[in-house]
């Protein structure tokens, strides 16, 4: 399967599953399930598919998150609302988000909801906690919050996937973070601020990272731009055999490519963003 084939999908999927950190209707949601402030409904409302799970869980999978940022919100997000609660309005939540702003989705979902779902189908779980987690819930029977939570499931897919990449790569969460902003795909106060790091534990990665010739002052080297490019070759070489269950993966790109521009349009998913995604072509 051509790669190239889930990098283009990772563009137009990513964004429509992110208006549920974003998107006032999401956000709310959370809130009114009882979970407080941005990040435990962050936490919550991403790791509620994984169960009560405590905090070790949530670092390990979510990745890059300072221990501390997650210890704040997991496990006394549990305590404020049980997992069951806050899957009960996720994905209505990011439904009623997509259908404002991304206008005709609703036409369109009745048709990509049994192609992505056949993605997701062929997906393998093997080692993806969270798309596992994700792929188990049962999918919703309104088409929109179908379609988000099968998004949802191959975004976890991929993420899964990058991690893994990453881990083998010898990078730490933290330093993931830094080579990403010194190859340009993140700004680095936005990355390093969202995630909860200080500037003197970024400032020590950036230095074990120069050890390596990864990076510099100007950002990152030749080298490191190398070894970030095959990060994403070989995450987007994981992600790529589902989609070989589709006879024309580039129909469902053209699809879904104007609802994702129109999220984007609106300004619910900033770009650039912490998340790393840019706009589809």
């Amino acid at each position: 399967m051509d790669e190239s084939v889930a990098r283009r999908m990772w563009k137009v999927l990513e964004p429509l599953h992110a208006v549920t950190y974003f998107s006032p209707e999401c956000l709310e949601a959370v809130k009114g399930v009882g979970l407080k402030g941005y990040w435990m409904g962050y936490f919550g409302g991403r790791g509620a598919p994984l169960g009560a799970v405590g905090p070790g869980v949530i670092e390990a999978t979510f990745f890059g998150f300072h221990p501390a940022r997650v210890q704040r919100a997991v496990p006394d997000a549990w305590a404020f609302a049980s997992p069951e609660s806050i899957l009960r309005v996720r994905a209505p939540a990011a439904a009623k988000a997509l259908r404002r702003v991304a206008p005709g989705i609703e036409d369109a979902a009745p048709d990509v909801v049994p192609r992505l779902g056949k993605v997701v189908g062929a997906a393998d779980g093997a080692g993806r906690a969270l798309f596992a987690a994700n792929r188990d819930l049962p999918v919703p029977d309104e088409p929109v919050e179908a379609l988000w939570q099968l998004a949802t499931s191959l975004r976890e897919h991929r993420g899964d996937g990058h991690v893994a990449v990453l881990t083998a790569e010898g990078l730490s969460g933290l330093e993931a973070n830094v080579l990403a902003s010194a190859t340009g795909n993140v700004p680095a106060q936005w990355v390093r601020e969202s995630r909860g790091w200080s500037q003197d534990e970024w400032d020590e990665a950036a230095g074990a990272l120069a050890r390596r010739g990864l990076v510099n002052g100007d950002g990152a080297t030749e080298e490191g731009r190398v070894v970030k490019a095959e990060i994403e070759r070989r995450t987007d070489a994981l992600a790529a055999p589902p989609f070989q269950v589709l006879d024309d993966p580039e129909a469902l790109y053209r699809t879904l490519a104007p609802f994702t521009t129109a999220v984007a349009k609106a300004g619910d998913v900033p770009f650039p963003n912490p998340i790393g995604v840019p706009l589809p072509d």
